[in-house]
Parts: structure tokens; C-alpha cells; sequence
């Protein structure tokens, strides 16, 4: 099949797709990516001028751990920071959104990794078994990681379109499935991989919407893990967690929100409410601690999401960078960030 013919099937399945409509890619809910009142000017005149608050006093503690010598029966989780992390079990690894390349942005001394952050490389990973990538977004598909990973990937799942963007990182077609929302496919019997709506948006410059956005449901030798990727909170996470809940553990976004852009990215409360709407019995926060893609202090999200998930008894586990977590495993959290 050449390469003209591939292009055109993949145009007709995005337009085949009920959540392209108009263009671009929809939202289940109406979606402003920005407050009506705010102006772009004014947006980057502030990020131009964010306070030093925005970063971390001082460089990170992180663990160093031997990703290559992990072996566990149980789901095992390493998190690099940000929304990029390492699944392990039995065998088989999952990398989610990996970002090393120490910048989120297509011109790298405008979004830097804190001090700390990067601690980890394409080379101290294992071979990857399943690439998830949420969406397109530099600070969630970076290219440089990607075209890095190229030779110890052997399988990638993303949203619809993505495989667009990865594919210009010499990533071969036929190791990339694209599922649109409630797509699920099978890599073998013990494994099993759904997409799920997400409230966001998508695009790498000027023009949106033209590769959708998802999170994902992942079943695996039993195990039932929601990986949520960026989203604002709306009627989808019930929906999920009627359709696919409990869940053992909920991966979620509580960082870089804003009141500029309040439907995109959820504010600490609302993760919180979304873990409860899924029927997680474990909470992850992630989108946090690397990058400073908002205005709000850099440990806000996790002071603001520990006390709520206190005073609504729901279980949160806040490990350091690079620190091993097994799932259903008795949990213990230190508050590292107060350094």
C-alpha cells in the first residue's frame, strides 16, 4: 500500500469519526480552550512575568531506581514527573507520555525542566513493551524522546491523528494503532487497551483539533488502571467509571490550571471529585512537579490536593521522582516536596 493510499485511509477514518465534526475534533461538552474575558495579550504578558514562586526554590530530590532490573507480579509504577510514567508487570512495560528531553516547548529555553526533574533518560529505560501517548501536546509527545525510543518500542497506542506527528519521528506505521473514543483493542488475552473521551484539545502550532485527545483504560493480567492524560473535569469521568470502575488506581491530572482556562485542565478539588466519579480506590497526581506551564506556585497542586483528599477519605499516593510504587501494596506517603 503506498504511502498516498495510507494517508487517504487514515483522513476517512478521522471522518468517519462522530467526534470530528466541522473541521476539527470536538468535545463531548461545549469547550472553550480560554476564559471569554481573557485575551491572548494579556495571557502572555503574564507568563512573561509569572512570579518565582512558579519554580522550585531548590534543585528536586529524586530516587534513582534500576528501571531495567524491576520484576514484580503487581503493578509497579514509576513517575518521571509531569504526566510521564513507567508501568511494570510480569514481564511487560508500559511508558506513558515520556518527555525527557528536559524541555516542553518547540523552542526549549522558553519551558525548562526544573533542576531535579530530568533525572532520568531514553537509556535507563527497558524496552517498552506498549508507548501510550495521550495527545500531541509538546509536554506530553516530545519528539526528541520519541525518535530516542524509535528501536525499544514495539507497540504505541494514541488518540486518532497522532500517529501523524509520530510517524515524522521515523516511527514505522504498523507499530502505531490509533483508536478513537471508546475503541478498545487487544494486544494478547491478558491485555487490553480502551480509549476514553477526555475534555481537552489538541495541536502543535496555530491550528487545533486536527488529532484528538484521549485517556485510556488499561486492563491488564486483571489489573484495572485509568490513565487520564490532560483533561477538565465533566460528565465523562462518571461515565467512565459506571462503564469500566473501580479502578485499582486512577492516573489524573491536578497541575497547571488556571481560571484563564478552567474547562481544559481540573483545579486539585475537581481531580479529587474525578477519582470519586470513577470509583478509583487510589489516586495519582501527575501533570505537576517538572514544568511551569501556569502561574500558580509549583508545590500548590499537591498542598491543595492532599487536604481535600483528606477531608473526602480518598487514597492518594505522592511518591518522589523515579521512587517504585506497587499497586494494592500498603502505600506510604512522605511530603518530599517541602524542601
Amino acid at each position: 500500500m503506498n504511502k498516498q493510499t495510507l494517508l487517504n485511509k487514515k483522513w476517512e477514518k478521522i471522518n468517519q469519526s462522530p467526534n470530528y465534526k466541522n473541521g476539527s475534533f470536538q468535545n463531548l461538552s461545549h469547550t472553550s480552550v480560554m476564559s471569554s474575558d481573557v485575551s491572548f495579550i494579556e495571557t502572555m504578558k503574564f507568563f512573561f512575568n509569572r512570579p518565582k514562586s512558579v519554580s522550585p526554590p531548590k534543585p528536586l530530590p529524586n530516587v534513582k531506581t534500576d528501571l531495567k532490573s524491576i520484576c514484580s507480579e503487581k503493578p509497579v509504577i514509576i513517575w518521571f514527573g509531569h504526566s510521564s510514567y513507567l508501568m511494570h508487570i510480569k514481564g511487560v512495560n508500559i511508558l506513558v507520555d515520556p518527555v525527557f528531553s528536559g524541555s516542553a516547548s518547540p523552542m526549549p529555553f522558553l519551558i525548562k525542566a526544573f533542576p531535579g526533574s530530568n533525572a532520568y533518560s531514553v537509556e535507563d529505560l527497558p524496552q517498552i513493551d506498549l508507548l501510550i501517548i495521550t495527545h500531541n501536546h509538546y509536554d506530553h509527545l516530545d519528539k526528541k524522546t520519541v525518535k530516542e525510543l524509535k528501536h525499544k518500542v514495539n507497540a504505541i497506542y494514541t488518540p486518532l491523528g497522532v500517529g501523524n506527528d509520530l510517524e515524522r519521528c521515523i516511527i514505522k506505521e504498523e507499530k502505531i494503532t490509533e483508536l478513537d473514543w471508546w475503541n478498545s483493542s487487544k494486544m494478547n488475552n491478558e491485555i487490553e487497551i480502551i480509549a476514553t473521551p477526555a475534555r481537552h484539545f489538541s495541536g502543535r502550532g496555530l491550528k487545533r483539533g486536527e488529532s484528538l485527545w484521549a485517556s485510556f483504560v488499561l486492563n491488564i493480567f486483571g489489573y484495572n488502571i485509568y490513565l487520564g492524560g490532560d483533561s477538565g473535569y465533566d460528565t465523562h469521568f462518571k461515565k467512565i467509571g459506571q462503564q469500566y470502575g473501580p479502578f485499582d488506581l486512577a492516573v489524573l491530572e491536578c497541575g497547571q490550571y488556571n481560571t484563564a482556562w478552567p474547562f481544559i485542565h481540573m483545579a486539585p478539588e475537581e481531580t479529587v471529585q474525578a477519582s470519586i466519579d470513577l470509583n478509583a480506590k487510589v489516586l495519582l497526581p501527575v501533570h505537576w512537579a517538572k514544568f511551569a506551564l501556569a502561574y500558580h506556585d509549583w508545590d500548590e497542586p499537591i498542598k491543595r490536593i492532599t487536604k481535600i483528599a483528606a477531608e473526602k477519605n480518598v487514597d492518594i499516593i505522592t511518591p518522589m521522582i523515579g521512587e517504585p510504587v506497587t499497586i494494592t501494596e500498603h502505600y506510604t506517603n512522605s511530603t518530599w516536596w517541602e524542601i
